[in-house]
């Protein structure tokens, strides 16, 4: 389906040396953020403590969040968890001096303190619901530790992938361009200090195989062009993929980030960076697939004779045309 279909390609190509040096500036500095800064860890990665809290009625999520803050909890994060009543809180590592388990008793008090005046479900005197768990920083460890290893295991299929569907020059440029996407990414977490968790680890990795849709779309649209534009030149016919192309893109693009704007505005602090990593992912997705990709595999020298077999004499050229 179109929305419109524009007749004459659009020369992206003259100025992909423009854009190439825009990517690389901000590939630059996400890097430069990513060593300096850092990212700001969630407690899944540091360790800290976990406290699933039963109310009376429905909790008032953002009142709870406030009084916790008032109370000197830094980085507090507070979710519904299963039903409007239940609560789950977030709190990072305590840095005692004492015994830690004398520490988090104190921290478990002070918030049950806090939380009675706002309907806290717990009775000391009796079986409570109220649970605590302490989430030690060698879990986190492991965590990012297999979350690198997803990341890993994600780049090697695609160019696994992509070079058995395609060429390997198409397969080293979605990679590149897909690698460039993640650490923009990550580069906008390690500038702004926003909150690094699973969830938005898991955008990261949707947003891998989100931008490496578009790249299949773009680069299959060339390899049917290598076939029928046989006077065209490599720069004109990743042109015409890319312009042949805009219409689609903009209604999976536009519909999908109507959705995540939609979590972004609507979802609420627990889905608040989540659908920030996607809106960026999908943004800069867009750009790299059809402005990083294309001029990559143009310099890795991509040609129509890796797609069309050359004409030997005897053969037909219809049927060599017909069956590369």
């Amino acid at each position: 389906m179109e929305f419109f279909r524009i007749k004459k390609s659009i020369p992206f190509m003259r100025h992909a040396l423009v854009f190439n040096v825009i990517s690389f500036v901000t590939f630059l500095l996400a890097v430069v953020f990513l060593a300096t800064k850092g990212l700001h860890y969630s407690i899944e990665f540091t360790g800290g403590t976990v406290i699933e809290a039963p109310f009376k009625q429905a909790a008032d999520l953002q009142k709870i969040r406030t009084e916790l803050t008032n109370k000197g909890f830094q980085d507090v994060t507070v979710q519904e968890f299963g039903s409007a009543k239940e609560v789950l809180i977030r709190l990072p590592l305590i840095s005692a001096t004492d015994n830690q388990n004398a520490a988090m008793e104190k921290q478990k008090n002070t918030i049950i303190e806090t939380l009675l005046p706002l309907g806290l479900d717990y009775d000391s005197a009796k079986a409570s619901k109220l649970r605590v768990e302490f989430v030690g920083g060698q879990v986190g460890k492991e965590l990012a530790y297999d979350g690198s290893l997803a990341l890993l295991a994600v780049c090697i299929g695609i160019l696994g992938y992509l070079a058995i569907r395609f060429e390997w020059r198409f397969a080293v440029a979605t990679i590149v361009a897909n690698l460039h996407d993640v650490v923009i990414i990550l580069g906008f977490f390690a500038f702004f200090q926003w909150e690094f968790s699973l969830p938005v680890l898991a955008a990261v990795l949707a947003i891998l195989g989100y931008s490496v849709n578009e790249s299949v779309v773009v680069f299959d649209r060339a390899r049917e062009n290598f076939r029928k534009m046989r006077k065209a030149t490599t720069a004109e016919i990743f042109d015409a993929a890319i312009t042949g192309t805009i219409s689609r893109t903009i209604i999976t693009h536009g519909l999908t980030q109507l959705m995540v704007l939609a979590m972004l505005i609507f979802g609420g602090p627990s889905l608040h960076y989540f659908a920030l990593a996607l809106t960026i992912g999908i943004c800069f997705g867009i750009y790299s697939s059809v402005l990083v990709a294309c001029p990559i595999a143009k310099y890795l020298g991509v040609s129509r004779e890796d797609f069309v077999k050359p004409v030997k004499k005897g053969d037909d050229p219809e049927v060599i045309s017909a069956n590369p």
